[in-house]
């Protein structure tokens, strides 16, 4: 048998992996891996990198600087302590980060990545100095700002305090590399004419020659393959796929490869993916109460479907930024895929729950001009909301004529808390005309419930005393209504969960309370009186009538003489006053107290309870006094018992017809064909040119500025047609062969996804303050070539992934990393760490356990706001739900991207957390058994053959020589007779295949 091995399974994995964290591993409870990554990364950031001026800046950190932390500075803080302010308080200067750092006369304002040695915090926290004095900031801002210092306060501020420029020079701007028309380069001559096989290689190795270096040798076949299959689509290749590959001698056989994937579905799942990071995909809102956004999947199926279907990029562009503006298309798909496109504007985090509907339509267009900006252009556009962009040639006029454009565009809709704007989907000709005529029956059905309704009224005023055919919501109840003994809800005992309401005026006192419709029978009232002597008592019971109030409210009354129940239709208005019903009228004496019961046993509709009223039937008979359909008092007008049970009749047949009718509208709206819905945005009915806002406040207007594009690109003044937006306008300017950055951007941004990092690094940032190009001339050539291919990505993948560059093995030289340590010049492949998804999804396809099912809704229903939640899919990662505040664990451990920003390069972080996830997660070891099973059930294999396919399909190859020892040692324990104990064993050493170096990282 199996030796009971004492951390078997984990002291396996620590074996492979290297890990001598195995006593930490055990104790460190699972729900917290998540927070101890974060903890982690919260620490290790700040203190290398934020004492160090010298040190390069995150621009994810910049732009949290420039977006959260320099406009509240200039706002609230630059009055007094700013180097041109005329008194500067305290001695403090906040205006550059070493003033900053430095401080006033109370010592360092702040300690980068030390929130309790910050006095900065302090004061804005109010919790010594009061900064700023007018008020206390924002709860938001001050986190804001704790975050800022927690990643060691980045700040891109140099030197003295900076004069802000009168104009900027867009001339000057325009000679920045990134502004500049794209080139047309020929590739160049290199003296290793064998080594190219592309013109990309030629680039390439010219400036590797002119350094004296060489490219590396061709990676072995089996990590080539494994390479392209996980950048292709994401998943590994079967053993069978690679023992294929190796067999195949054909010259063109890794393009057959490259080729085959490229028209997998998979594919688009693969590449969907990397655009959502950019697109800051997310199905919540973020912000405060951070609610479902139920139809953003749509979206993420339109781009995955994008992308298979290789749809041009500059088309791409289009759709997503006015795909609701172009011309009807040939096909439904088209038009449909043209409105869901547009999700893509109103995707952002925002806190819809702001009060302030001005403040928060301009932070939703900030945020979108801001995503537009990095997305599709490379440019940081959002720092020149407050100011004219201190890096870039971006005055603040731009910004706002781009704020004009989106402040035309029809995003948020009204209310105290504000929602996105929905728009229907184009569908079938036949599935419009079905709903036109469903719809058309409904308006029928409504107009005879309403005949009726009126019918039925006007049969009740006929009655003594009346009933009210309309009641007067706002009129306070006559006193008169409530002689005798009146009991309200809060005078009964509540046995069961009763809701409060005032929802209507049409009550007694100040609420009224519902069951909510439960139906239950659990839902009990009981009214206890105290009249004033015994005797005879008419009943009246107070409620609110409605048509989704139940039709048989049990009421129970007990009395001298016994006990009865009375049925109540809530649904007709109470005919004494338009609020009470008569439950009739019965003796009470000593012996007998005056109970009265309700409850919400086999109801059909909200159970309303408002009060109850007792009154001595001889005033009532004796005064000969009845309540009028007003609420007053007249004179009893009684009819003959022949035409009262003629109404008696005709009311009754009108209450079944009207039943009649209430059902069978029911059915017919169940019966509705279903519209879909997507996120989508329209041009408002008034569009026009917006205000410059003085330092980004909302409040505080300037000038009008036309409204227009980027004027360093050629963008100012455009010529936008009366009464649209201008976003067809934009669409067209940024997809135009013309603009320099787009074709740059996106072509960078591939070959970032294909050699694991952009020949610009920062690939959301083509401005001042990002990274040049490595290759210039290459990124041109390429971007060139994009536009010429149709704008095609996967012509622009295909060319890459054909290249010997991108088919070098990663190996080690010691001379090459001398002279380029950070390998700019490519003389290796870079060795790349599998993103989250890709573990993720890998692990449950080797267990058998991945449900390759496309497309649809991935929040359950009961899910109603981004709360934490038990998801049990195994669909792959992308269809995931993507709740902006509970991002998976497993996804959040390995760097998925921060869905609340365009994250078009991952944090790639390397913590212990991230192994001990791997050793520990119930999660890993459920589907490494299950990948045990598998191979087990696999006929035809000895233990030798078993280890070699276990190590293929984890790690793309062949255990070697000491790996295939290490396995087997560990199998010679287990009882080959019992399937229980072989399975624990191969699941362990799935288990450490899953968590080894080699796993994770493609050579």
């Amino acid at each position: 048998m199996l030796r009971d091995r004492l951390g078997g399974s984990a002291l396996l994995v620590a074996t492979w992996t290297g890990i001598s964290l195995l006593g930490f591993a055990a104790t460190v409870p699972q729900g917290q891996l998540a927070q101890a990554a974060g903890d982690a990364a919260a620490s290790d950031r700040p203190e290398s990198q934020a004492d160090s001026d010298a040190a390069p800046l995150d621009p994810e950190h910049i732009e949290f600087f420039e977006k959260k932390i320099r406009p509240v500075l200039v706002k609230h803080c630059y009055e007094c302590h700013a180097a041109d302010a005329e008194t500067v308080r305290g001695g403090l200067l906040l205006d550059t980060r070493a003033a900053t750092r430095k401080g006033g006369d109370s010592g360092p304002s702040l300690v980068p990545g030390k929130s309790a040695e910050s006095l900065l915090l302090d004061a804005l926290r109010y919790e010594s100095y009061q900064m700023p004095p007018s008020g206390k900031l924002p709860d938001t801002v001050i986190a804001d700002f704790e975050t800022w210092v927690k990643l060691g306060a980045p700040d891109p501020r140099d030197g003295t305090a900076a004069v802000a420029r009168q104009e900027i020079d867009l001339d000057a701007g325009r000679r920045f590399w990134s502004f500049q028309p794209i080139a047309k380069p020929e590739p160049p001559m290199v003296r290793d004419a064998e080594w190219p096989a592309t013109e990309i290689d030629r680039f390439i190795l010219a400036d590797l020659e002119a350094a004296n270096l060489a490219p590396a040798k061709p990676a072995e076949r089996p990590a080539l393959l494994r390479r392209a299959y996980f950048d292709l689509t994401g998943l590994p290749p079967s053993p069978d796929e690679i023992r294929e590959f190796l067999d195949d001698d054909r010259p063109d056989a890794f393009a057959r490869v490259v080729d085959r994937l490229l028209e997998s579905p998979r594919f688009g799942e693969r590449w969907g993916r990397h655009w959502l990071d950019v697109a800051r995909y997310a199905d919540s809102t973020g912000g405060g109460r951070s609610l479902i956004l139920r139809d953003a999947w749509r979206y993420r199926d339109y781009v995955i479907r994008s992308f298979e279907d290789d749809k041009p990029y500059d088309r791409f562009v289009l759709e997503q930024l006015a795909g609701d503006l172009l011309p009807e298309a040939e096909s439904l798909e088209q038009n449909q895929d043209r409105l869901i496109a547009t999700g893509f504007i109103e995707l952002g985090p925002l806190n819809y729950e702001t009060q302030n509907k001005e403040l928060l339509r301009m932070d939703a267009i900030d945020e979108q001009i801001d995503t537009v900006g990095a997305a599709f252009l490379g440019m940081t556009i959002g720092c020149a909301r407050c100011h004219d962009h201190k890096f870039d040639p971006v005055p603040t006029s731009d910004y706002y004529a781009l704020a004009g454009i989106f402040r035309s565009t029809h995003t948020l809709t009204p209310g105290n808390v504000s929602g996105f704007l929905t728009r229907t989907v184009p569908v079938e000709p036949e599935v419009r005309l079905a709903q036109e005529k469903n719809a058309a029956v409904q308006k029928e059905l409504a107009a005879s419930i309403k005949a009726a309704e009126d019918d039925l009224q006007a049969a009740k005023a006929q009655l003594p005393g009346g009933a009210v055919a309309g009641v007067d919501r706002n009129r306070p109840l006559d006193p008169a209504l409530l002689a005798g003994v009146v009991l309200e809800d809060h005078d009964a005992k509540l046995i069961g969960d009763w809701k409060p309401s005032t929802y209507t005026n049409v009550r007694v006192g100040k609420q009224y309370v519902h069951d909510d419709n439960s139906r239950d029978g659990n839902k009990i009232i009981e009214f206890t009186a105290a009249l004033p002597e015994a005797g005879e008592y008419e009943i009246r019971f107070a409620y609110n009538a409605a048509a989704t109030r139940a039709s048989n409210v049990p009421v129970t009354i007990r009395h001298a003489d016994g006990e009865i129940t009375v049925p109540v239709n809530q649904r007709l208005t109470g005919p004494i006053g338009g609020l009470f019903v008569s439950l009739g009228s019965y003796r009470f004496d000593e012996t007998a107290p005056a109970v009265v019961t309700i409850s919400n046993t086999d109801t059909d509709g909200h159970v309303i309870v408002d009060a109850l009223q007792f009154v001595r039937a001889e005033e009532i008979q004796g005064d000969g006094l009845a309540l009028r359909t007003d609420g007053g008092t007249t004179s009893d007008d009684p009819l003959s018992p022949e035409r009262l049970a003629e109404l008696e009749a005709r009311m009754q047949a009108v209450t079944a017809e009207l039943q009649k009718l209430r059902d069978e509208l029911a059915e017919v709206r169940k019966d509705a064909p279903a519209l879909p819905v997507a996120m989508a945005v329209a041009d408002l009915k008034v569009v026009g040119d917006y205000h410059i806002c003085i330092r980004g406040n909302s409040e505080n207007l300037g000038p009008k500025v036309p409204r227009g594009f980027l004027s360093v690109v050629g963008g100012a003044a455009a010529e936008i047609p009366e009464g649209q937006s201008g976003r067809l306008q934009l669409a067209r300017w940024i997809a135009s062969r013309e603009n320099p950055l787009t074709a740059r951007v996106m072509v960078n941004r591939i070959w970032h996804h294909l050699l694991g990092r952009g020949l610009v690094r920062t690939v959301d940032n083509f401005g001042a303050t990002g990274e040049k190009p490595s290759h210039p001339l290459l990124l041109d050539w390429l971007a060139d070539r994009f536009a010429e291919d149709g704008w095609s990505v996967k012509a622009t993948i295909r060319r890459i992934m054909l290249s010997r560059t991108y088919q070098q093995a990663m190996v080690a030289n010691d001379a090459a990393a001398a002279r380029d340590p950070e390998n700019r010049l490519l003389w290796r492949m870079n060795r790349r760490r599998l993103d989250a998804e890709s573990i993720r999804d890998t692990i449950l396809l080797l267990a058998g356990n991945l449900d390759e099912t496309a497309g649809g809704p991935s929040v359950p229903q009961s899910v109603g706001y981004d709360q934490q939640h038990q998801h049990e899919s195994r669909r792959r990662s992308v269809y995931l739900p993507m709740l902006r505040n509970n991002v998976e664990e497993m996804l959040f451990v390995f760097d998925f991207a921060n869905p609340n920003m365009v994250s078009g390069r991952r944090t790639v972080s390397t913590l212990a957390t991230q192994a001990l996830y791997l050793m520990n997660s119930p999660f890993v070891q459920e589907q490494s058994r299950g990948a045990a099973k598998r191979l087990l059930a696999r006929e035809g294999l000895d233990r030798d053959a078993r280890i070699a396919f276990a190590c293929e399909e984890t790690l793309g190859r062949p255990p070697n020589q000491s790996e295939r020892k290490l396995l087997l040692s560990y199998l010679d324990p287990a009882d080959p007779e019992s399937s229980a104990d072989l399975e624990r064993a191969w699941g362990a050493i799935y288990h450490a295949l899953f968590a080894c170096v080699d796993f994770r990282y493609l050579d």
